[in-house]
């Protein structure tokens, strides 16, 4: 199975191809995880690499009998790579970031670079941990953080926080919960819903600044005709 096939069949067949991967490469199932999850959260151009509902169905695999994969080493093998991931995009971001921001740039204008600074200085924390939760954003936020010079010691902290917790809970949701009859017959169901809702934020806010950037135009557009 060729990687970049392997990919998108864990993004349209997550149970069954994880399955697959782990009958076939047994213990080199947790360098493949471990690339995924480093690969999502270290390039900023991966965002639709598999996540959440991948560490779920990981979790509720490894649960069940003939895996033979350890939980606790599995739990290690990705926080390491979340964190790692991490680490990597936020210094892409500082060493790319100020040079893709330009004053005649009309999409990545250096305003933009200041008011990204300020953000991550003022709110840094929930951006960086609530970010690991929220896909394409949490692909995103690093390279911002290391783009807006975000200090490092601070971005490293809240990076570890961030990554234990989001592995830790998905993984370990799957894991307890993956046994349970009514989520073994309806798991694809649940990992669709996992997947779906943890989208939802990103669909709204994306929505919420499209709606709010049409109405500040009709209300400059009112502004010139009253002048």
């Amino acid at each position: 199975m060729e990687f970049f096939d392997l990919l998108i069949q864990l993004l349209t067949n997550t149970k069954e191809t994880l399955e697959v991967i782990m009958q076939e490469y047994k213990t080199w199932t947790y360098l493949i995880l471990f690339i995924i999850i480093f690969a999502e959260t270290g390039f900023v151009v991966l965002p639709f690499l598999p996540g959440d509902s991948m560490l779920f169905a990981v979790g509720a695999l490894v649960a069940g009998e003939g895996t033979g994969l350890n939980i606790w080493f599995m739990l290690l093998i990705l926080i390491v790579a979340a964190i790692l991931g991490n680490t990597v995009n936020y210094q892409l971001g500082r060493y790319f970031g100020v040079k893709v921001f330009k004053e005649n740039n009309k999409i990545l204008k250096l305003k933009y670079y200041h008011q990204s600074h300020e953000y991550f200085e003022k709110h840094g924390a929930k951006a960086i941990i609530f970010s690991r939760f929220l896909p394409i954003i949490r692909t995103i936020a690093p390279f911002v953080a290391g783009a807006s010079r975000m200090s490092f010691g601070k971005f490293t902290y809240y990076n570890v926080v961030g990554g234990i917790a989001w592995i830790t809970s998905l993984l370990f949701a799957g894991y307890l919960l993956g046994k349970i009859p009514f989520v073994e017959k309806n798991f694809e169901i649940l990992v669709l819903i996992i997947a779906v809702g943890t989208f939802l934020p990103v669909i709204y806010g994306a929505l919420k600044s499209i709606f709010s950037k049409k109405k500040v135009e009709e209300l400059i557009e009112e502004e010139i005709k009253e002048d």
